[in-house]
């Protein structure tokens, strides 16, 4: 009963952060990306400091340092797909940044200089030849949208894989806190630099920016340390691969967009590899190789 309550949670809410991708699409129509992502952030935060003022242990210089370098990561994961999203459409972005669940793997075996199992190679075949049929439609153009959220899938892995280091030796909670302020101050630094009043009431946004901060942010962090205990790293990663089918699907149901068939077969594709890439690879004495990789993937995640 816990790993099936564990299961239905998580897929509720990588719902949602397949839900955000065409709502702050639609969002960022209206407002400058970084108001948007100053405002979404600073509400996220003061909904989470009660929460850290029970939970949080002592503050230290160490888990600062951690959390903001942590928090730029995380900045330029929301900074690259939300300006992604004023280029390319809904569905691409979702897939393009759910190609973390590749890269990460990948990028750890080569800053660990660890042998990339067989698995893992055949993800990043499959993902490319996806990413050729999805963004190129058949060939190498690429929009600038497009360029943006592979940057953001970089990012992304890159904040995974630092999250999976500092939350074995850091508050987690704290971390958390720390990463949401640096994004909220880099946002609201970003958007007064672009001449952006942060503060300004947008009565449009108010759904959009209570379902991104209490659900994708807030909600999301409390699922995954209280959830996550009772299932295994693979299926995590396995749930977490269905978020770039919901983006796909309420973008179609929500603004009618659609694939095409090129698309359609590059989606598939990357999903493929995005599964393959979490399957486990049985390596001497029946130790799953590519574990530690794999168990990034559950530390922590964006909330699109």
């Amino acid at each position: 009963m816990n790993r099936f309550k564990a299961a239905a949670l998580l897929l509720t809410t990588t719902l949602f952060w397949g839900i955000t991708f065409t709502i702050v699409k639609q969002a960022v129509e209206s407002v400058d990306v970084f108001v948007f992502l100053a405002q979404r952030f600073i509400l996220a935060l003061l909904l989470i400091l009660p929460i850290i003022a029970v939970k949080g242990k002592k503050l230290d210089g160490h888990t600062l340092r951690q959390g903001c370098l942590m928090g730029l990561f995380l900045f330029g994961a929301y900074a690259f797909q939300t300006m992604a999203l004023l280029y390319t459409s809904a569905s691409n972005t979702g897939f393009l940044t759910g190609l973390n669940v590749v890269l990460v793997p990948v990028m750890s075996a080569l800053m660990l200089r660890h042998r990339i199992p067989l698995p893992i190679k055949i993800a990043v075949a499959l993902s490319l030849a996806g990413l050729f049929l999805l963004c190129g439609n058949g060939d190498w153009h690429f929009n600038l949208g497009d360029i943006l959220a592979a940057v953001c899938a970089i990012c992304v892995s890159l904040h995974l894989i630092y999250t999976g280091e500092f939350a074995r030796s850091s508050d987690y909670y704290w971390l958390t806190a720390i990463q949401l302020g640096v994004v909220a101050l880099l946002s609201t630094v970003c958007a007064l630099v672009r001449r952006h009043e942060v503060l300004v009431w947008h009565p449009q946004l108010l759904g959009t920016l209570l379902i991104c901060s209490l659900i994708a942010t807030v909600f999301a962090f409390l699922v995954q340390t209280s959830m996550q205990r009772f299932i295994s790293h693979t299926n995590t990663a396995l749930i977490f691969c269905t978020e770039p089918v919901f983006a796909a699907a309420y973008a179609w149901l929500a603004i009618n967009e659609r694939l095409g068939l090129f698309g359609l077969l590059g989606a598939v594709l990357i999903l493929a590899g995005m599964v393959v890439s979490v399957l486990p690879e049985r390596g001497a004495g029946g130790v799953v190789a590519g574990e530690s990789e794999a168990s990034v993937l559950e530390e922590f995640r964006v909330g699109e």
